[in-house]
Parts: C-alpha cells; structure tokens; sequence
C-alpha cells in the first residue's frame, strides 16, 4: 500500500521552492482600506471571520462589499438574523441596493449547502455564524459544537470550490466571541470591529 501511495508525486514531500506558483486574483471590496487591511482584497477560497459588538456595522460594511462585488461576481448573502425586508431598507439606507446579488435568509446548514452548490457564488456571507445549525448536531444553535461544525462546514465550502467566505459573529460583553473562540483556529483571517457607542 505504502508504495503505491508514493508513486504518485502529488503525494511525495517535496522542496518548497520546486511548488509551481500561480497568480491569485483578488476580488476587490470598493473600499480602499478594507482591501489594504485583506493584503490587496479578498483571496478566492478564503475564509473570513468578522467579529464584533452587535451594531457596529458588519452587516452593513459586507453589503456594500457585496454590491460592489457583484457588478462582475456572483454574490450570496445569507442572512440568519434579519428578513430580507431589514436587507432590503439597509441596503436601500447605505446605497448599497443591486439587481444581481442574491439574498436569502435560512440557519440550517444543509439549506445553505444546497443553495451555494446551485448558485455557485464568487463570495458568500453568512450573517451570523450564531444562528447558524447542522441538523446533525444535537445542540442549539450559538453552542460551541453548532458553531465550530458550521464554520468547519463552512470552511470546506470555501477550500473545495474556490468560494471566498465572510463569517459575521457577534461578541459578549466581556469581548470574547458569542460561543467559542475555537473560530479563530479555523479560518484563515480574523477581523475585529471596535467603535465609540456614544456616536
């Protein structure tokens, strides 16, 4: 078995500088500094967390990320907290409306295979990782175990197809991320929103 294994040379260790290099395209934001802040915009196949206090303005910053992305990208908007009426009046309110960016709201985690498999976005965002499910999974959503298989789930969509993937997750009062920190040890980049609560 080992030396079937071997023979193929995928599957052999080997130098770092003999890996071919390919150029990445990176899907631009529209927003100069976010892009600076992602190394030059977002990676396809990458998986992003966006963590901070509810109200701080993630939902909005990723709609206006999608709109803009999807003037030449498919885009999937997957909202588990809001109707798509709040999307629509947010989106009306930050001039972020667009004829081809999809929306849907849904939490269970075999739904939104499905649709991301017949939609096949460029970028998906998934507003938020809390309300989120597996059906599999014997515990409420916002638990550890939903929301480190979710992301898991989330973070083979993102390496098997390419698909760039923004993960929206909410912090506690005492700063920590609603349900695990384990989220940080699974995606590829973490982003922290801060902001005054009095203006």
């Amino acid at each position: 078995f080992r030396r079937v294994l071997f023979r193929s040379e995928k599957l052999r260790p080997r130098t770092i500088a003999s890996v071919a290099q390919t150029k990445v395209e990176r899907l631009a934001t529209g927003i100069r500094e976010f892009d600076r802040v992602l190394g030059g915009g977002v990676i396809p196949g990458s998986l992003v967390l966006m963590v901070g206090d509810p109200g701080v303005g993630k939902s909005s910053l990723n709609l206006r990320v999608c709109a803009y992305a999807a003037r030449d990208r498919k885009v999937l908007y997957v909202t588990g907290e809001e109707s798509l009426q709040q999307i629509r009046m947010r989106a009306e309110r930050i001039n972020a409306l667009s004829d081809t960016m999809k929306v849907f709201s849904e939490t269970d985690m075999e739904r939104i295979n499905i649709h991301v498999e017949n939609e096949k976005p460029d970028l998906l965002i998934i507003d938020s990782i809390q309300t989120i499910f597996r059906p599999d999974v014997q515990s409420a959503p916002g638990s550890v175990s939903q929301v480190r298989e979710c992301a898991v789930e989330l973070l083979r969509i993102a390496k098997g197809s390419g698909i760039a993937v923004f993960i929206i997750g909410h912090v506690t009062k005492d700063g920590t991320l609603a349900g695990p920190r384990v989220l940080e040890h699974i995606v590829d980049c973490v982003l922290y929103f801060e902001g005054d609560q009095n203006r």
